[in-house]
């Protein structure tokens, strides 16, 4: 009985922690494990547990830098109260199929009648396309030839349209026929389509900035119409959409600039 009692006095500490470690919750705090001693009288006395703390370390907390913030998505429904949010993503995407069509039509490798469609002639009656005031034909593959003889009177200012349409070429003019040589395929010409391609790009870019800058200012007139909360989060959407469109322009000029170097 005796020799029972004393072995409990030796055990009684360990067994109540021990206990106590097996009924705490496992929702409490991480306990760090820790050893026993022995005290003077030869008993076996466990350290308390202390509780751990985890701190972050450098490379966790860099771990969310460099990710792509959330992605705006507001139900154009819910505000179109206050601006029509499928109107400015459709302005926004007229510019990208205005780009592509101006890649198609002026930068080319091979020159055609229809590249010279475009270029804009300045008359007495005002900005009118090359081919309305002129009949653009394909002399030979090496030739273009523009007819001006039903407005002859604006043959100056389509050789001069011609010459500043930034597609490298030189015009001759012969009467009322203006003669437009096709530039030969050389380093140096698909250079300059390339540096044109820029040019036409940034000019998208502008008139992305412009379609932008018209929505924000429509929308700050409606601010009596919705919350500052709500102002914010349609501004972040715009600048998300124009964002995202300024990403699909680079693309473009990526894929031409590729296809006309080679």
């Amino acid at each position: 009985m005796a020799l029972g009692l004393r072995c409990f006095r030796l055990v009684h500490p360990a067994f109540c922690n021990s206990l106590a470690a097996l009924t705490r919750p496992v929702s409490e705090v991480t306990m760090k494990t820790t050893s026993g001693r022995r005290n003077d009288h030869g008993q076996y006395v466990a350290r308390p547990a202390v509780p751990a703390r985890h701190f972050a370390t450098k490379k966790a907390k860099a771990k969310g830098k460099g990710q792509s913030q959330t992605r705006m998505n507001l139900n154009t429904a819910l505000v179109e109260d206050i601006i029509s949010l499928e109107d400015v993503d459709e302005e926004m995407k007229s510019v990208i199929e205005a780009l592509k069509d101006n890649f198609n039509k002026t930068v080319n490798i091979r020159t055609s009648p229809g590249s010279l469609d475009h270029i804009t002639v300045v008359t007495a009656n005002g900005k009118l396309a090359l081919n309305q005031i002129g009949q653009i034909s394909m002399k030979s593959p090496q030739l273009i030839l523009v007819n001006m003889a039903s407005f002859p009177e604006c043959t100056a200012a389509a050789i001069k349209a011609i010459r500043e349409s930034g597609m490298n070429l030189n015009p001759e003019v012969e009467g009322t026929l203006i003669r437009v040589p096709i530039p030969r395929v050389t380093r140096e010409h698909r250079e300059m389509l390339v540096r044109l391609a820029k040019q036409n790009t940034n000019k998208a870019k502008d008139s992305l900035r412009k379609v932008r800058t018209n929505a924000m200012n429509k929308l700050k007139k409606s601010k009596d119409k919705a919350s500052e909360d709500t102002i914010r989060l349609i501004e972040k959407q715009i600048s998300q959409m124009a964002d995202d469109i300024v990403a699909e322009l680079d693309r473009h000029l990526a894929m031409k600039t590729k296809e006309l170097l080679g």
